[in-house]
Parts: structure tokens; sequence; C-alpha cells
């Protein structure tokens, strides 16, 4: 793809869309005369960072916060530099962004798509963010990438987990460091056939949206594949918080192991509601009851407590990995805020830095430019090994870990221990998985916007 096509195609849309005699936006109006949406000045770039600030994921927004704001500390030239050190590219210096000082601003997605869109839409039109980031739901994830991909600026997801956000509902103008539904199931199926056998009954308690849709799905593909038999299936609503009503009837359903296909605060309540009722105690089938919760946090698991010791799951990073960029994150963000960073402020620590980074390689703010920069893009040094991201689906690959909640914690914050590294081949599949939208599923075309 040449530069004068992203030119071109800029063009195109714009006179497409005022050809037919509807009002533009002020971000995409042709007297910006800038080529792409929200082209920086000379001295600063504007970045936008949409994060849950309220509602079940809040936790996790708060998180993600800290790591946007100690990244944009780092590529500014404040603190230790973080893995900016690790980085295998190594052409970021601390000096901004191609030169332009990092400024940025917040927004809240409440986990709801509607306010997710309306902060991004602000944060684009009022405060000329050049590029939208955040998140820590796949509904939010899929929303705010689709206005993204009309507005012409680039989305690096944050926490988002849904095979849509890379599947059915990817988009060229989107990018995903995270990893998803499938990788869990196929990291997580091996190790729970060894762990618990072949011949288990399971009972899905599912979050109503997207996420655990794909999550359940995945996670029923890969154990049925070993044996296992799904006995029920029931959907709870993404606002519930006391989960007792769902509980009560998988003792008489026939399974032996629950899955919670919750998440965040969601996970914490379902996970201690089953607790309450006995379910860790129980035998059913001649087996011990057993509750596994596919997509893990630090953060979940200080809020179960000791409901989350014993319990497996799987995660995207965890501060215990002893790489040599794990542990520079780790210290930058401990000695900013004394405690060490989740998987999500991970996540959107690394997503800033590609992203930078992909402007310097590319030597341009067109988005574009930057999809070009990051398509196929191999690189290390910032966790998780050797990864990927492919060009097809814009999806990262790597290694995938597999975790346990820790019998014995040494401290409030020792409270998951990684029980199997997971090599990406066992990981990956093709882009057309029936899982991601199959063969329907397409980027379709990267949009520079005005």
């Amino acid at each position: 793809m040449s530069k004068s096509n992203f030119t071109r195609r800029g063009v195109i849309q714009t006179g497409a869309i005022a050809g037919a005699g509807l009002a533009l936006p002020t971000y995409l109006r042709a007297e910006n005369h800038t080529g792409f949406t929200n082209a920086p000045g000379d001295s600063e770039v504007t970045l936008g960072f949409n994060v849950p600030q309220t509602g079940p994921y809040a936790d996790e927004g708060a998180d993600e916060l800290r790591a946007y704001e100690l990244a944009v500390e780092h590529l500014n030239g404040g603190g230790d530099g973080g893995m900016l050190g690790t980085f295998s590219s190594q052409v970021l210096d601390g000096t901004g962004i191609l030169g332009r000082e990092v400024k940025y601003v917040t927004g809240d997605t409440q986990t709801k798509s509607d306010a997710a869109r309306a902060s991004a839409r602000s944060m684009i039109e009022k405060d000329g963010a050049i590029m939208i980031t955040g998140g820590s739901s796949s509904g939010v994830a899929v929303a705010v990438q689709a206005l993204c991909q009309e507005a012409g600026v680039i989305f690096m997801a944050g926490l988002t987990h849904s095979n849509d956000t890379t599947g059915k509902d990817r988009k060229a103008n989107g990018f995903r460091h995270f990893f998803n539904s499938y990788m869990s199931g196929a990291a997580l199926a091996p190790v729970l056939a060894a762990q618990y056998g072949e011949d288990r009954k399971a009972y899905h308690l599912t979050a109503d949206y997207n996420w655990g849709y794909t999550t359940e799905e995945a996670i029923r593909a890969s154990t049925e594949a070993m044996g296992w038999e799904t006995v029920n299936s029931v959907k709870t609503p993404l606002t519930q918080t006391d989960f007792s009503s769902y509980i009560a009837p998988v003792l008489n359903s026939g399974a032996d192991i629950l899955v919670l296909n919750h998440y965040g605060g969601n996970m914490v309540n379902s996970l201690t509601n089953a607790v309450q009722f006995g379910l860790r105690e129980a035998q059913a089938n001649g087996k011990n009851f057993e509750i596994v919760v596919p997509l893990f946090s630090r953060l979940m698991a200080r809020g179960a407590g000791e409901n989350i010791k014993g319990i497996f799951g799987s995660t995207n990073w965890h501060w215990s990995l002893q790489d040599e960029g794990s542990q520079a994150f780790v210290r930058s963000f401990g000695t900013k805020y004394g405690f060490p960073p989740s998987q999500a402020a991970h996540t959107c620590y690394v997503q800033t830095l590609l992203y930078a980074d992909a402007v310097t390689r590319a030597g341009s703010f067109a988005p574009c430019a930057v999809a070009e920069a990051l398509e196929g893009f191999e690189f290390d040094g910032l966790g998780n090994g050797k990864t990927l991201y492919r060009a097809e689906d814009h999806q990262c690959f790597k290694d995938v870990l597999v975790v346990r909640g820790k019998e014995n914690p040494e401290s409030e914050f020792d409270l998951l221990e990684v029980v199997e590294v997971t090599p990406v081949d066992q990981v990956i599949y093709e882009p057309d998985h029936p899982q991601m939208g199959g063969a329907d599923a397409s980027l379709g075309e990267c949009n520079n916007g005005a």
C-alpha cells in the first residue's frame, strides 16, 4: 500500500460524503487541509484514553489509566523509561512522538457502549485526539472501534477478550494486543483435562454480551473436544450483583463443573455466591465439584479473596514474569504507584508504546501509514515473549498464561501462580476460523478520515 493510496482514499471518502449532501463533522471537513483526521501541530499530539471509571469494570479502568499516564511520562522522557529500554524496536527515545510532546484527554466509558462512543466522539471532535485507546469491555471495544473506523483515527484496544474484536467485527483502523476467548480455550482445555479428567459435565453462567458469548463458545468447543459434556448454559445480566438465584440450580443440574464466564466485579460476586452455596465442598457424579474462571486478573483475585484459591483460569500477562521487559514495567509501575500492575495496565501501556513506535517507524501520524507499520510487525521485550501483530486481522499472537489461585500467598498481591506458559503455536488459528466470523470477516479499508 503506497502513501499515495492513503491520500487518495481519504479524498474519495470525503468527496462521497459531501456529494451526498450530508454535513460533515468538524474533524472531517476539507478546510482542515491535513489529509487525515486531527493531524497534530509541530509541538504537541493528543491521545484519548477512554476507560471505565464507573461501573462493574471500574477497578480495571483505574489501573488502565495509571498505565496510560506512565506510558505518557516515559514517552516524554520522564521516569526511568520503563519498557522503552527493553522494546526490541528501539526507535522511541523519550522525546515524545515524532518530536511532539504527548498530551492526553480521558473519558469514562461507564462500561456502556453508548457512553463509550459518546466520550470517544468528544475526544476526537472537541479535543483533537488522534488515537483512541482503552476500555475493559468487549462490547465497548467493538462499539468504539467502529466509531474510530468511521472517524478516521487509530483505535488501540485496551482490555478486550471477545473473539469479535478482531474476529467478525475487526476493522482496518483497529488493533488488539490482548489475547482472546479462543486462545483461553486452547490454553485451558488441556490443563483442565489433566487436572479434572475428561469425563466431566459443565454448567456455564455467561455474561449477557459479546464477550460472554464468545468465551462460552470457546471454552465449550475446547473442553467438549477433550470429552467434557455441557449440561446447561444460562446468561446473566452485566448489571447483576447478586447471583444467588443463578447459582442455586447448579447443584441439581447433573453438572460437576461450574464455568463462570464473568469478569471484573461480576466474577467476584458470582464466585462469592457459589462458595456461599457450598459448591467448593460439594460432590457430584462421584467427583469433587470444581469451578473454572476462563479469564482471570489479579484485581479480580484480590476482590475474591480466599475464594480464588485453587481455581484455574487464563491471563494475558502477570507481574511475576521474569523477562526483562515485564520486570522493567513492574519496577516503573511499582515505583510510581506502590503496587504491581494488572494485566489491564500492562496491555494498555504496551498498546501506547506500540502506537508511538509505529508512528515513528512510519514517519507519519496518518492512520493508514500507522496501520501499515503495525501490520505484520514482530517485536519482543514487552512481556509475553516474541509477538506478532498479524496483518490479516490485527490480532497479536504470543504465549498465553494458564494460572491458578495461589493456596499460600506471600502478600496481598501474590494471589495467582502461573502453572503453564502455553506456547503461541498452541493458540494460533486461521484468520477465517468459524469462531472469528469465518470467510465473511474482513478488515475493510483503512480510513484516514479528513
